[in-house]
């Protein structure tokens, strides 16, 4: 049987919008109203779309009469949640946008080391609550991130060697799938749909709330260790084979960016000990004295302090940015000469190239444990060009393809879900879901037939 897709840009009837309107005990933002312009906007500048409406809810009945809204209407339906995705998936042009930001509700069980978090919660925010009771979860490394989508994409974060991803933290959810209704998902209930939603990437509903486990985190070890740009070579070549040494309480990334002191580009180690600080001491030892570095920036301090030890520039709303992604299971010499070049020829002084070693606990999940599938030892690699100019977006963009062209070959041909861009060809965007795939395809079509939650890294569903 063949599948025919809902969705599509405007126009909206007027007078089916002031119903919807009528119905919310949100806010129906419309590009007559006041608020709409500040309301479509997204944390990347360089997505410039104009939605026919943006349903602002309040509460899970809201998200629900706005699916069946989008459902019914065959319009193009957006979910944001922080509004963090680098292709914008949170926004359209002639569409739905159902915003969850309203829903900021945050419990915390600090006896049953649990939090209850509404859809619209940022990590910053959860954080702050849990760490009032000396506890965490994993959860990404800039603090501005939505807290749902970062979790419906995997999770990765400063606590995913020790504690896991935070799919693997997800105690429960609540989901609005496509035909409206409103389910509550676990292990026990509706098992099929919980597993799908931890990792398949927004394509099986909205999601209202979330339940986490939450473990006891109190002053860590972090900070930076810094390089000339001209010893990228050695720091690469050390940083993989240090790496392999981490306990699960380490984290080790490294960062090529430009120094805003000095307006160079230089070479950082990521550096942080979820543990005993004079253990974190011992471990990260090996990272500080190497060089020796022009910087070693590793002191105590809060996790929160941590966690958003790279919001500048990367938590700054608007900015314009564009960014490709890929895992790599090695370090080797075409990828690290791929991405010195690229650091070299910076466009701007705010692009960086990143890399995020996953371990420990992150890998001993089974591939088929979650739908996120990508369990073994690797590094995210992440191209990102920053820029504030509009006008030299083709300056930037063209850089990045550039670069992107030499360091690509060297990588494996998948991606961390939440850092695919809206050009990675299809075959990659299937890759990404692994394993995984084929089952994650039946439960598309279970839950979403029509493929109405599409803007997203699309599992296309497997017809019945």
């Amino acid at each position: 049987m063949a599948i025919t897709e809902v969705g599509r840009p405007g126009p909206v009837r007027d007078e089916v919008l002031t119903a919807l309107a009528t119905d919310l005990r949100g806010t129906l933002f419309r590009p007559h109203n006041d608020g709409y312009e500040t309301a479509r906007r997204v944390w990347n500048g360089d997505v410039d779309r104009r939605p026919a409406a943006i349903a602002r809810c309040l509460d899970a009945a809201d998200v629900q009469r706005a699916v069946a809204f989008a459902r019914d209407e065959g319009l193009l339906l957006s979910v944001r949640g922080g509004g963090h995705s680098a292709p914008g998936y949170g926004t359209n042009d002639g569409g739905l946008v159902i915003d969850l930001s309203p829903l900021k509700a945050i419990t915390v069980d600090a006896d049953a080391r649990t939090a209850e978090v509404g859809g619209g919660v940022l990590w910053r925010e959860l954080d702050e609550q849990t760490q009032r009771a000396g506890l965490a979860t994993t959860g990404g490394t800039v603090s501005n991130t939505g807290v749902a989508g970062l979790t419906l994409g995997g999770g990765l974060g400063w606590l995913m060697g020790k504690h896991g991803l935070a799919v693997d933290n997800l105690l429960s959810a609540e989901v609005v799938t496509a035909d409206g209704e409103l389910h509550t998902v676990d292990a026990d209930r509706e098992p099929d749909l919980f597993w799908a939603l931890r990792g398949g990437g927004g394509n099986f509903g909205v999601v209202p709330s979330l339940r986490y486990r939450l473990h006891p985190v109190a002053e860590v070890l972090g900070g930076m260790v810094v390089h000339p740009l001209d010893r990228a070579g050695d720091v690469l070549r050390f940083y993989g084979d240090f790496c392999a040494t981490l306990p699960d309480e380490a984290e080790a990334y490294c960062a090529l960016l430009t120094d805003p002191q000095a307006g160079v580009p230089v070479i950082a180690l990521l550096l942080g000990y979820n543990g005993p600080l004079d253990e974190g001491e011992r471990v990260l030892r090996p990272a500080r004295e190497f060089g020796p570095p022009l910087a070693d920036l590793v002191v105590p301090m809060p996790y929160a302090a941590r966690q958003s030890m790279l919001d500048q520039p990367n938590a700054v709303n608007g900015l314009h940015r564009y960014w490709r992604s890929a895992f790599t299971e090695q370090l080797d010499d075409g990828l690290i000469d791929a991405v010195t070049a690229a650091a070299a020829g910076f466009t701007s002084p705010l692009s960086a190239i990143l890399f995020f070693h996953v371990h420990g606990a992150a890998t001993r999940v089974p591939p088929e444990g979650t739908a996120f599938a990508a369990r073994r030892a690797q590094w995210d690699v992440d191209v990102i060009a920053q820029w504030t100019d509009a006008g030299e977006s083709g300056r930037h963009t063209d850089w990045l393809r550039s670069h992107w062209a030499a360091a690509e070959p060297h990588m494996a041909g998948s991606a961390y879900v939440n850092h695919l861009a809206t050009d990675d060809v299809p075959e990659k965007v299937r890759a990404s879901f692994g394993t995984n795939l084929d089952r994650l395809r039946l439960l598309k079509g279970r839950y979403d037939p029509a493929n109405l939650f599409r803007l997203n890294p699309n599992i296309t569903p497997a017809a019945s």
